[in-house]
């Protein structure tokens, strides 16, 4: 099935102007200034004209099996569905395990996954938890590399008193594990880290980086914005080459689009941040005077509505508010085919108006949401 989007207004998330894409299946085959000889009976044809077009969103962390459960039972969160997914844009997702590595099972966790990619989208995963002990899927985590096609890395927690306390050698061996399988695997391989508000904060990773020599690129941090202290080390480590995440949607000192400004000014380099929801973790719910009375759903579409404040707020430009969320994760992840519009990648994209509200969304050259309605939904919301 070939697909012609006509006049976008593209930014890939580079800014290309004034293109037509030409989709085949779930692939670009084309980008041009005109490529009208491709209209025909054959070729559905969309017409883009005057929408702004990105690549579909990536979020690199979030639970779509639901995690939390610090409460009890009762305050465990629930499985995402497709279409919250939709309705904010993102059309790629990592997920993992919380604190919790019993109750909520890898293998679960790689069921879910599996649906999600057949339902439409693109979904990935961690082996892992918080815990030194790496659930994993085939008894090892180079083997989950080697022989589970949907897992990306293993994520473990520091800095945190729900962590296992590793030492630099632990994680460094688990490194070993990752990268070795990823070198077989063809996958890029990272550890993704967890961490937490104790005043260790990232300094095993420094260590890794700086006493190991391990490459930083397989080094993975997030929810560094969770204090003004971290946030300062996690500028140090960018600058080292290191990627951080920003979590949008809990573990923040202040508005994550205020955090990518401040790194800015420090000399931090855009393409070394980027932004993850943690999407349905279990956050305290509080009243109006500050008294827990419950929990909630830590919300999935915060990553697309800090990258707007970026635009609106703080004057970055389009191009460069959008890696955060498109080529940069797909950089971290290792996704060659993810993050970018260019021949050969997947055809994931968001059109937006001039306003910057999101009207259409595409996830492997299926329109999913049409004129900011929902067209195609998962299995069980029909």
């Amino acid at each position: 099935m070939l697909t012609l989007l006509k006049n976008t207004q593209l930014y890939a998330p580079s800014k290309m102007g004034k293109k037509d894409i030409l989709i085949a299946n779930d692939k670009i085959i084309a980008i041009e200034d005109n490529l009208s000889e491709f209209e025909n009976i054959y070729v559905k044809i969309i017409d883009a004209e005057g929408k702004i077009v990105t690549p579909g969103l990536i979020d690199q962390h979030i639970h779509v099996i639901g995690a939390g459960g610090k409460e009890g039972f009762g305050s465990m969160t629930p499985e995402v569905k497709l279409s919250e997914l939709i309705a904010c844009g993102t059309t790629t997702v990592c997920s993992l395990l919380g604190t919790d590595g019993t109750a909520r099972n890898i293998r679960t966790l790689y069921a879910k996954v599996k649906g999600l990619n057949q339902e439409g989208i693109s979904a990935y995963m961690f082996s892992g938890y918080y815990g030194m002990d790496t659930v994993t899927i085939t008894e090892s985590i180079q083997g989950d590399m080697l022989f589970i096609d949907k897992v990306l890395g293993v994520k473990i927690a520091i800095s945190d008193i729900r962590s296992s306390y590793p030492s630099a050698t632990d994680l460094v061996r688990k490194l070993r594990d990752i990268m070795v399988g990823g070198m077989v695997g063809g996958k890029k391989g990272i550890l993704h880290i967890h961490l937490g508000n104790l005043p260790s904060k990232m300094d095993l990773l420094f260590e890794l980086v700086n006493d190991f020599h391990f490459p930083i690129k397989h080094i993975s941090p997030t929810h560094v914005g969770r204090s003004k202290e971290l946030f300062d080390q996690a500028i140090e480590f960018a600058k080292l080459g290191g990627m951080i995440d920003i979590t949008t949607a809990a573990s923040q000192y202040t508005a994550p689009y205020k955090s990518v400004l401040y790194a800015l000014e420090q000399g931090v380099d855009i393409s070394k941040m980027t932004f993850s929801t943690d999407g349905h973790a279990g956050l305290t719910k509080f009243d109006e005077e500050g008294k827990a009375i419950g929990v909630r759903k830590a919300p999935i579409d915060k990553n697309l509505s800090e990258t707007l404040l970026l635009i609106k707020e703080g004057k970055l430009s389009i191009e460069k508010a959008f890696q955060l969320v498109t080529s940069n994760p797909a950089e971290n992840l290792g996704l060659k085919h993810k993050g970018s519009i260019k021949v050969g990648n997947d055809a994931d994209f968001c059109f937006f108006d001039e306003d910057l509200t999101l009207t259409d969304v595409f996830a492997k050259g299926q329109q999913m949401m049409k004129n900011k309605k929902i067209i195609v939904k998962g299995n069980f919301e029909l």
